[in-house]
Formats: C-alpha cells, sequence, structure tokens
C-alpha cells in the first residue's frame, strides 16, 4: 500500500480521525535483526496518551504507541462485494435478529435487551442498534443489572468490518473490561444458485416444527424447555429439514427462515458417521427451494471462525464474507 508524497512517509492521520477507516505502518523490534515494518487496516477507534487504537475487520484491537508510526492514512470502505446480493449492515442485522428471537426483550433507547432463559448468547444479549438514550458507562451498567436480575450473563453483541459496523463500541466495551468471547462470520449469497444444486432432496422431510427426532439430533438441545422451542420457532416464516436415520436420531438436519427477500440457514447438522456424503448440501438445497417458492432470493448464514468444515462448504455454494459479529461478556 502506497503511504508517501515525494518519496517521503507520511503520517496523515490525527485525532481528530477517530471512527475512520484507516491504514498505517509502524516500526517494530525484530529482535536484533533490525527495524521492520508491520502494516495495520482498520477503524481508528481512539487515540489517547500517545496511544493509538485501531479495530480489525476481524475484532481484534490492536494498540501502536504514537511514536512507532512511520506512515499512516485515511481509507475508504473496503470495495463492495462483486457477487452475491447488496446488502447493508443495517438490514442483515435486522433480518438475523427476527430469525432467532427471544423469549423477554427491553428497550433501552435505541438498544434491545434479551433474553431467553440463557439458550444460546444471540438470543441472551443485547443488540445495540443505535443510541442507548444514556451515557455508555451507564448503559453499561443498566445492561450488567438487567441481566443480574434475570441470572444471566449480560452480553452485548456487536459487529465489525463493512460500513456502519460498530468498531467504537466494540474499543469502547473493551475500555469499561468486557471482554470478547466468540466471533463468527455473516456469510450472504444468492439463493437460487444453492438451491440449483444437483442434490437428491426427496429424503428431505420439511416441517413447519421441529419434533422429538428433530430435537434429539440438533447439538444445542441440552437444556430443553419452553424457551427453547419458543427461539427455534421464532421468525416469520420457518421450517424445518429432517433426513431421517436408522436410529432414534436423523441423518441431518437444518432449519431456515424466511423473510421477504432472505432466507437465513440454521441448525444444519449431520451425524459424525454420516459426513462426507453430501447430506449438508441436500439439506441446504431442499430448505432453499422452499424460500424460492416463497419469494426469497438471497441467503444468508453465520459460521464461527473455526469451523473449517462449514466453512469450506459454504465456499463452495457461493458464500461470501459480509460482516463478522462479536459477543462481549462483562467481567
Amino acid at each position: 500500500m502506497e503511504f508517501t508524497i515525494g518519496g517521503r512517509l507520511e503520517v496523515r492521520i490525527t485525532p481528530a480521525d477517530v471512527g475512520k477507516r484507516v491504514s498505517v505502518r509502524r516500526r517494530t523490534d525484530s529482535g536484533g535483526t533490525g527495524v521492520e515494518f508491520t502494516d495495520v487496516v482498520g477503524v481508528l477507534t481512539s487515540w489517547n496518551d500517545g496511544v493509538v487504537s485501531i479495530t480489525r475487520k476481524s475484532g481484534e484491537s490492536v494498540h501502536i504507541v504514537e511514536s512507532s508510526l512511520v506512515a499512516g492514512k485515511v481509507v475508504p470502505a473496503a470495495p463492495a462485494r462483486r457477487r452475491g446480493p447488496a446488502a447493508s449492515f443495517e438490514e442483515l442485522a435486522a433480518v438475523t435478529a427476527r430469525a432467532w428471537q427471544p423469549v423477554e426483550s427491553e428497550a433501552l433507547g435505541d438498544w434491545r435487551l434479551r433474553a431467553a432463559g440463557g439458550f444460546t448468547r444471540r438470543a441472551n444479549s443485547v443488540l445495540p442498534l443505535g443510541d442507548p438514550g444514556l451515557p455508555l458507562g451507564e448503559a453499561f451498567g443498566r445492561v450488567r443489572h438487567w441481566y443480574e436480575e434475570r441470572g444471566l450473563p449480560a452480553y452485548v453483541q456487536t459487529a465489525t468490518g463493512a460500513e456502519g459496523t460498530q468498531e467504537l463500541l466494540c474499543a469502547e466495551l473493551e475500555a469499561h473490561g468486557w471482554r470478547r468471547e466468540v466471533s463468527a462470520e455473516v456469510r450472504i449469497a444468492a439463493l437460487a444458485p444453492v438451491g440449483d444444486r444437483e442434490a437428491e432432496v426427496s429424503a428431505v422431510r420439511l416441517t413447519r416444527e421441529p419434533d422429538a427426532a428433530w430435537l434429539a439430533r440438533y447439538q444445542r438441545f441440552s437444556t430443553p424447555g419452553p424457551h427453547v422451542l419458543r427461539v427455534l420457532g421464532s421468525g416469520p416464516s420457518v421450517w424445518f429439514a429432517t433426513v431421517p436415520g436408522s436410529g432414534d436420531a436423523p441423518d441431518a438436519i437444518g432449519r431456515c427462515v424466511v423473510d421477504g427477500r432472505w432466507a437465513g440457514f440454521m441448525a444444519v447438522e449431520v451425524a459424525p458417521e454420516q459426513r462426507r456424503r453430501g447430506l449438508a448440501t441436500t439439506v441446504m438445497t431442499a430448505l432453499a427451494r422452499r424460500a424460492l417458492d416463497e419469494g426469497a432470493w438471497a441467503a444468508w448464514l453465520q459460521v464461527e471462525e473455526d469451523n473449517e468444515g462449514a466453512r469450506a462448504l459454504y465456499d463452495g455454494m457461493g458464500f461470501a464474507g459480509h460482516h463478522r459479529y462479536h459477543h462481549y461478556r462483562s467481567a
């Protein structure tokens, strides 16, 4: 990347650029082998007491001593994606939230506090889309108290890596002692290619509610209760897919929520002994065809960053990263 003007390296960022996407180069100590340089790209989240903080697309915070900077500039937002549907962060955040709704929720300004008996972080965390109507320190205190009243840990769900995401909020959470526990990627794709894949879908049974067999395969169903079924059944148009097996649990399952132009895929799971037979593809193809019948034409899903098998599957289906989301837990 080019930092020079007339052949000279220049630091062309200031504390006034906090909140902007920047690219910087810094000196690093190479352990006696000479001076080396490292480049960092992300959102400038703070510049205090001689320390520059930048949040990368991954959500990682990098803290740089100001005196080690040798170059820096404001850079434009990441280029628009070249495949799949166009989507803003605000639209996707709302769509993904409607597909996995809590049992209980309460507004804090524009934030939404969510609880579902502890079943998944997504249904038991704050969705901070906007202004809480309070200074952040006070808002964080209200959040902690709200979850303490319910006997739950306090989580805030944030996003990074796209235009309009929440790098500044991530930095504020860290400054107030919150720690990032889990990160995942939101991916999107055109829906038709998923439904057009060659797959024998006749064995896939689609239902509006999960039955006992579906739940027996679902790995998160470790704490059964009505709150689990409430969350699983939430969404504008919900479908459950089952590929029956020879035992009590199916060979494969999946869940899809159709919401306008979007179809969201979740809970795609295959019995360990049945993997590498294409059953995950079969389940998603059957669900995609049903979603296409309901008028959807765009697809989304979420995948944790360390799930290499799922990431490879979704790569092959045409899904590409849109942004990342993170759960911060109160200390």
